[in-house]
């Protein structure tokens, strides 16, 4: 597997692997070709030195997954880093072959290169097997998460 940072042209086979779940579809807008918005959010994410989005190749130098890890630098921790992963996708026809925990050992190397102190993530809760497969790779359910949705 082939870990790079995404570039523009790989935005719609992203685009298309977040629409591709049950969630997705409610909230993504996958068309050809794709809304600027998506492109305008790439820019502002290739250009932040604090944000990688990343794509896995296989062999074939074709795109199976995604991530998003994003660090954020705070005070607390005695001025640490924390790693959050976010957007985690596998092509659909390449899901339950071990391609997900290959991708968070990767993501878990990159975070501890970056120095951070922990690697974060947030799943809903409608999601049960991703939360055990989280639970699987040794994520801890330390926190009730919250947020609020603006129109």
């Amino acid at each position: 597997m082939n870990f790079r940072k995404a570039t523009i042209e790989d935005v719609s086979t992203i685009v298309g692997m977040l629409a591709d779940d049950q969630l997705g579809q409610t909230r993504e807008d996958f068309q050809d070709p794709l809304p600027t918005a998506y492109l305008d959010a790439f820019e502002k994410i290739n250009s932040d030195e604090n944000q990688e989005l990343i794509v896995v190749e296989d062999e074939q130098a074709e795109i199976v997954g995604t991530l998003q890890l994003s660090f954020i630098q705070y005070l607390t921790y005695q001025g640490g880093i924390r790693a959050q992963v976010e957007a985690v996708r596998i092509r659909k026809d390449k899901r339950g072959m071990g391609l997900g925990k290959e991708m968070f050992q990767w993501a878990i190397a990159r975070a501890k290169e970056r120095k951070a102190h922990l690697l974060q993530l947030t799943t809903d809760k409608k999601r049960p097997d991703a939360i055990q497969f989280y639970e699987d790779l040794g994520f801890t359910q330390s926190h009730e998460g919250m947020k609020m949705h603006f129109e």
